[in-house]
C-alpha cells in the first residue's frame, strides 16, 4: 500500500455477508474482511445496482448476453449494473476489486458456461470485463492476497 494509507477496493457485497445473490443468500467469506483493516472496502453488488431484484432467477453468459434459466434476456440490467460499479471504482479512486468467482457479472477468468449444467469456461463476467477494460484489476475470492499488494 504504497499511494495511499487506506485505499478503496471494490468488494462484492455477497462477499461481505450482504444476502444479495440470486437466491437471496451471501457468500460472506470472513478472510475478506481481513482486507478491510487494510483498505477502505467499496461494497458492490452490480446486479442489484442494474436494477435486478433479489431474490432472481439465476443467469448466465453466452452469445454474447446474460440470460436466465428461463430464457429471459437480462443482459441490458447487467450492463446498468457494471457501469454503475464501475462509476463507483472511478469516484473512490479504486485500483483493484475482488469479485464473485464465476458469477455473470463478478466472474474473472472463469464463468458457467450459460447451459445452467455447472459447466465452467474461460471469460469474465459483465462487470468483471469493463473494469478490466478500464485498467482496474480484478481478483476473485479465492485471490483476495493478491488485493493487499496494491501499488
Amino acid at each position: 500500500m504504497k499511494e495511499e494509507k487506506n485505499p478503496a477496493v471494490l468488494v462484492s457485497a455477497c462477499l461481505l455477508g450482504v444476502s444479495c445473490r440470486y437466491d437471496g443468500s451471501d457468500n460472506g467469506v470472513p478472510a475478506i474482511m481481513e482486507l478491510g483493516k487494510r483498505c477502505r472496502l467499496i461494497p458492490v453488488c452490480p446486479e442489484q445496482m442494474g436494477g435486478l431484484m433479489t431474490p432472481r432467477l439465476p443467469a448466465e453468459r453466452r452469445e454474447g448476453g446474460v440470460y436466465t434459466k428461463d430464457g429471459a434476456d437480462v443482459t441490458e440490467p447487467f450492463q446498468k449494473g457494471a457501469e454503475e460499479t464501475l462509476k463507483l471504482a472511478q469516484l473512490f479512486g479504486c485500483k483493484c476489486a475482488v469479485l464473485k468467482a464465476r458469477s455473470p457479472s463478478c466472474g474473472s477468468g472463469m464463468i458457467y458456461d450459460g447451459t445452467f449444467s455447472g459447466r465452467k469456461i474461460e471469460g469474465d463476467g459483465v462487470t468483471a470485463a469493463l473494469l478490466k477494460e478500464n485498467g482496474i484489476r480484478v481478483y476473485t475470492e479465492n485471490e483476495a492476497e493478491q488485493a493487499f499488494e496494491i501499488d
